[in-house]
């Protein structure tokens, strides 16, 4: 897949939490007839479900709240009013479990797959957030978007 205008790394942070903001851009671009196909049929699945579990906000009520406006910290914080607040402890499994799906755990026969069915073999893919950066263009490895 190509890079897609408009939507940013799933390692980019939003109140300290990585994917969030990526989310929020599917969000957007989607009602905007710019998103691909290929991504409308896992809103509010996979990982945005994840995303929205973790939060404690239902993705329709998200998906609803941010069309109708505002930044993605102002959207963050709407999300800490309506689903919880998360301690510095809670923002670091969060972004450790996002960062590391599909290395040493259930995730990864998919993983494999994906990497297979997109001849990406031979690169330093180790996660999901590694095969996604990849198919869209960027090398996380070479940046060590993890760091940032």
């Amino acid at each position: 897949m190509p890079r897609v205008p408009g939507l940013r790394s799933v390692y980019a942070k939003v109140g300290r939490l990585v994917y969030f903001g990526r989310m929020l851009d599917k969000i957007r671009l989607h009602a905007a007839g710019q998103l691909p196909a290929d991504y409308v049929e896992n809103l509010g699945k996979g990982f945005d479900g994840r995303c929205c579990h973790f939060l404690r906000v239902d993705y329709t009520a998200l998906r609803d709240r941010t069309l109708a406006g505002g930044t993605d910290d102002e959207l963050m914080a709407w999300c800490g009013e309506i689903g919880e607040t998360w301690s510095d402890a809670d923002r670091e499994v969060w972004n450790g479990f996002m960062m590391k799906r599909g290395w040493r755990d259930s995730a990864r026969s998919l993983l494999e797959r994906r990497i297979k069915e997109s001849g990406f073999e031979g690169k330093p893919i180790e996660t999901m957030f590694d095969y996604i950066e990849f198919d869209e263009g960027r090398d996380p490895v070479a940046s060590r978007a993890w760091e940032t």
